[in-house]
This record gives structure tokens, C-alpha cells and sequence, in this order.
């Protein structure tokens, strides 16, 4: 029964798992009534003090809500959306950028389709529709001589008045410059950068200062989403999306890698982190955005909530310190929004910690070796189907000594499962007797009843590692198998796998030994395959790919050690007597 008793922990984990999401969900009603004044209109993120201020006497200055009737890019809502844009589009990417304010509005991925299916549409991240609102934005604030702060009114324009710029065929970048000038004297070169084959859309902004008064301006990044639909209440077992991470994150050298569900936005006190060398994103299910900013400046890291077109709406921003410039002076400032899937690679060469937001939970230092032997085996193999089983055969393999006291004892109590039936005939409801006797067979026969459990504790980590490893990657995601299995993501379409694995749970069964189990509870395990066969059905057929090669592995090592260790108990004589 190794099989059900791991399948029956698992479950056990994530019925627990999604209990505590549950509980976590919904907010503390003095944190909901705290947040219903900055709710109840477009307000921008928290006050927080701007990184790099000018030496002062005093506290800090904080960062306003906005300068009064400049409504803030992130939080714009119905009338706000944008009547001049242009598209940018690579071989990866079709990117539609609002000119007024610089927000990216849609991103189209044009590799990834919603559905595995003639005339799905592409995999859309960011969407200004109020629905599905999910943007991302850069910009400056400005500091005047008064201390009084407010976001520039960005409004630019394209140098050839185009609004497509599609990268030529042979071109490795394309590079859209936009223009912006205010009647101060300040203006803003940005130039748009999106390469060849990349999900990355590189941002500088080159600033001058041809006025009579200095300026100070800081400039920002920003990432706002509304929460997306909840998964269907009766999937949380069989779809991943139930229990995958959706929200904010972000990693800074000092307090390491972090994220924050959109629930947790209603603390009365938003977290807030003053660091150089991060990063800010939001992550969901197989895809992530991402802030990287291309130097390595102190930034300030906020998150907050607003409303957008009478919904929620959750920002992380970061901060840079500010560019101080005398009249006539200029300065530049980059940064790089990664707009894709979760592929770990390309995230690596962005950012070396950027990978941490593949988020594999508590068992990321299992799952990330899991993950590189997995796709080393698809390098060799060619095909995630047969790279799952291989991997399994492996850890099959590493797990070998530890399974194999657990098959040892399963086929000794097998072996004396008939004498414990004779000492339950002959004890009958004497529960006292009956226990002492069991205890002096075991000790007869050298039998533990408690080693075939341990060895499952040292397997249950790698398997659930390596679940996540299956749930999370990206690059599993669509990926055909063999015949009539061309989406491991999806469920077995003809239930084969399904019936496989009930069958391989029940001859399992039916070799593991149930001593002092009654009746009531034998039926009750005899009905687990048809449960667990059941709800394999829905679950993705990648995952129950690997659950039939484990479980057919695990029968096929239980059945040697019966023939091994079962029939060869060392006292003859009938317990009867």
C-alpha cells in the first residue's frame, strides 16, 4: 500500500495547504475598515520617504498621493484608457504602450496560447480591460523647491508619427525612441528596446534640464494588477491554479527573496524595503512580470492598494534615488520589464535571482535540483513525458535502500498475516490479550510494524518536490507525450493513465498486509483505488504519469521482495495451539 499511503499523505497536504490559503483569504475586519477611506478613491501607494533625499533637519519627506487633479498613471481608471498607443512586436511579444504616461498596457505572448487548441487565443498578461486591469508603468516624480511632489504628466510622441513598429526580419533589436518636453524646460528622451527573441523591454530614459531652476526627479517603476478570478471552489485538488502562488514579490540582498498574496495588502502597515540590487514583480501560475532596474541604485520598495473602475487594485512600485539637475544638466536611467513565462534561463541572464520567482514554495532546495535533472533528461530524451518517467526510474533508483526495508517488512507482517488472523479468532474482543500476543509474534518473527512507515518520511519530500517541479514548470506546459497524450497539462483525454494507475493501486493493495484492521476499515481502504482513480482523472496527465511509473515501479519492487523475504517465516508451529 505505498502508493495510497503517499497518495493519502499528499492529499492530506494540500487539503491542509488550502485550508490555511482559505483562512488567510479574507481579511481582518479592523485592516478592511483601516483601508476603506484610501479605498474610496483612485489613491496611489502609501506615503513612504523617498530614497536619496537632500540632507534636512527634519524627517524625511514623504511621497503624496499625487500633486491635486493629476489622477496617477497606475490608478486612471474607465475614461483613462488610452486613445494614443503604439505596438511593439518581436518574434516573442506584441506589446501595446500607451503614450500617454508610458504604460504598458497589453503583452501578447505569441508563443504561448491560452489553450492547446485550434484558434486559442495567446496568453495575455498585462490588459487595461477593467476586468482583467494588469499594467505596468515608468515614470519621474518631482521635487520642487517647496518639497512638493508630484508625477510628470508624461505625454509623448514618436519621432515618425508610426504607432506599429514590427522587428524586421534579420534585425536582432527593435528601438522605438519617443520624445517629451514640458514648458519648464524639462524633457524626456525614452528609448524602447525589444530584441530578438527576448520577453524583455528594456527602458531609458534620457533627461535634460533646459530651464532657468534646478530639478530634482525620481524616477519609478511601477506594477499594478487587479486580483485575477478565483479557480472553481470544487477544483482545489485537481487544478494546480487553486493552490499556486498569485501576487506581488520582490528580492533585495538583505531580506532575500519575498512575496506578498494580494490578502495581505489589507495590513494596516504595507511593507516597505530600502535596498540597491533588487528587483519588484507579480507572479502567477507558469508566468511572471518583472522591474529589473539595470544599475545597481539604492530603490525603495512599496506596495499598496488603490481602486481602478470600482475593483481593488494592487501595486508594488520601486523608487530610485533621484536625479539632480542644474539648468542645462542631464541624466540617464534604465531599467528592464520581463514580460513572459517562467522560463529559468533567460530569467537567469536577466537576473540571477530573478529564478526565485519559479515559485516552488518551501521545497524550492528540492525542487530546483528535481527541475535541473528534469531537463537534462529532456535535453537527452527529447520529450517531458518520457524525461517524467525516467526521472522517477532515478529516484526509484537513489530511494532504493531506503524502499527496500520498507518492502522487507511489508512481506514479513504478509507472511504472518494469517497467525494474526488465528490470534484475532482466538482472543476475539479481548483487546488486551490480543495486543500482547500480536507483540510476541512480531518479536518472534523479528517483524517491525513500524519500519515500512519511516522510509515513506524520506521519500515524501523528494515526490512532493518533484510535484511542484511538474505543477510549476513552465516549460511543461502544452507539452505532448506519446499517441493520444499531446498535453501533459491536461487531463488524460481517453482515461487511460487514470485506469492504469487504479489498477496498479489495487494489486497494490492486495499484496500489503492489513493486520489488526477490521472489517469496517478494510472496505474502506478497498474503495481508496476507486477514490484516488476517480479524481486522477481530472488531474493533469503529466502528474498522473508519474504517479503510474512510481506506482508500477513500487509494485513491481513489492512483488520481489514477497517472493524474497514473505514465505519464509521462521516458526512452524500453528498460533492455535
Amino acid at each position: 500500500m505505498n502508493q495510497t499511503r503517499s497518495f493519502l499523505l499528499l492529499a492530506w497536504l494540500f487539503v491542509a495547504a488550502w485550508l490555511f490559503m482559505e483562512w488567510n483569504k479574507a481579511p481582518e475586519p479592523g485592516a478592511v475598515a483601516a483601508n476603506e477611506a484610501a479605498l474610496a478613491t483612485d489613491a496611489p501607494l502609501p506615503a513612504a520617504p523617498l530614497p536619496g533625499a537632500a540632507p534636512s533637519t527634519s524627517e524625511p519627506t514623504p511621497l503624496p498621493a499625487a500633486a491635486p487633479g493629476a489622477p496617477t498613471a497606475a490608478a486612471a481608471g474607465p475614461a483613462g484608457r488610452a486613445g494614443r498607443t503604439i505596438t511593439l512586436e518581436n518574434d516573442r511579444l506584441r506589446l501595446t504602450v500607451d503614450l500617454d504616461g508610458g504604460r504598458v498596457l497589453r503583452a501578447q505572448l505569441l508563443q504561448y496560447r491560452v489553450e492547446k487548441k485550434p484558434g486559442s487565443p495567446n496568453v495575455q498578461l498585462f490588459d487595461d480591460a477593467p476586468a482583467n486591469y494588469y499594467v505596468a508603468d515608468a515614470g519621474l516624480i518631482a521635487l520642487d523647491a517647496a518639497q512638493a511632489q508630484s508625477e510628470l504628466p508624461l505625454a509623448f510622441r514618436t519621432a515618425s508619427g508610426e504607432s506599429r513598429f514590427v522587428l524586421e526580419a534579420g534585425a536582432r533589436e527593435l528601438v522605438v525612441p519617443l520624445q517629451w518636453t514640458d514648458a519648464s524646460g524639462l524633457s524626456v528622451q525614452r528609448t524602447l528596446r525589444l530584441g530578438r527573441g527576448s520577453y524583455v523591454l528594456e527602458l531609458e530614459d534620457a533627461v535634460a534640464n533646459a530651464g532657468a531652476k534646478p530639478a530634482q526627479l525620481y524616477p519609478f517603476v511601477r506594477l499594478s494588477r487587479v486580483a485575477p478570478p478565483a479557480p472553481p471552489k470544487h477544483s482545489f485538488m485537481t487544478n494546480p491554479d487553486s493552490f499556486s502562488f498569485v501576487g506581488s514579490a520582490w528580492y533585495t540582498p538583505e531580506d532575500k527573496f519575498s512575496k506578498t498574496p494580494f490578502s495581505d495588502y489589507y495590513d494596516e502597515k504595507p511593507p516597505t524595503s530600502e535596498s540597491a540590487g533588487g528587483w519588484i514583480g507579480m507572479l502567477q501560475r507558469h508566468f511572471a512580470t518583472a522591474w529589473v532596474p539595470s544599475t545597481g541604485e539604492k530603490q525603495l520598495l512599496q506596495t499598496g492598494v488603490s481602486r481602478h473602475a470600482g475593483r481593488d487594485l494592487y501595486q508594488i512600485r520601486s523608487v530610485a534615488t533621484p536625479l539632480s539637475l542644474a539648468p542645462g544638466a542631464s541624466g540617464k536611467r534604465a531599467s528592464r520589464l520581463w514580460v513572459g513565462p517562467k522560463l529559468q534561463a533567460p530569467m537567469e541572464a536577466l537576473s540571477p535571482t530573478l529564478t526565485l520567482g519559479v515559485d516552488y514554495g518551501l521545497l524550492t532546495f528540492i525542487s530546483q535540483p528535481l527541475f535541473w535533472l528534469l531537463s537534462k533528461l529532456h535535453a537527452l530524451l527529447g520529450n517531458w513525458g518520457w524525461a517524467i518517467i525516467a526521472i522517477v526510474v532515478i529516484l526509484k533508483a537513489l530511494l532504493y535502500w531506503p524502499s527496500k526495508k520498507q518492502y522487507q517488512s511489508m512481506a514479513k507482517m504478509r507472511a504472518v498475516q494469517p497467525r494474526i488472523e488465528a490470534l484475532k479468532e482466538r482472543y476475539g474482543d479481548d483487546k488486551q490479550a490480543l495486543n500482547v500476543a500480536m507483540f510476541e509474534l512480531y518479536k518472534k518473527e523479528k517483524v517491525n510494524p513500524a519500519a515500512g512507515c519511516w522510509p515513506i518520511l524520506i521519500q515524501m519530500p523528494i515526490f512532493l518536490g518533484l510535484y511542484w517541479v511538474l505543477v510549476e514548470t513552465v516549460e511543461l506546459r502544452h507539452a505532448p507525450w506519446i499517441g493520444w497524450i499531446q498535453n501533459l497539462t491536461a487531463p488524460d483525454p481517453y482515461f487511460v493513465l487514470p485506469v492504469l494507475n487504479l489498477a496498479i493501486m489495487y494489486l497494490t493493495q492486495k499484496l500489503t498486509p492489513m493486520p489488526g484492521m477490521d472489517p469496517m476499515q478494510k472496505k474502506m481502504m478497498q474503495m481508496m483505488p476507486v477514490i484516488f482513480g476517480v479524481m486522477m482523472a481530472f488531474f493533469p496527465s503529466g502528474l498522473v504519469l508519474y504517479w503510474v511509473t512510481n506506482g508500477a515501479l513500487g509494485l513491481l519492487q513489492q512483488w520481489y521482495m514477497l517472493r524474497k523475504y514473505g514465505q519464509k517465516p521462521t516458526a512452524t508451529a500453528a498460533v492455535s495451539r
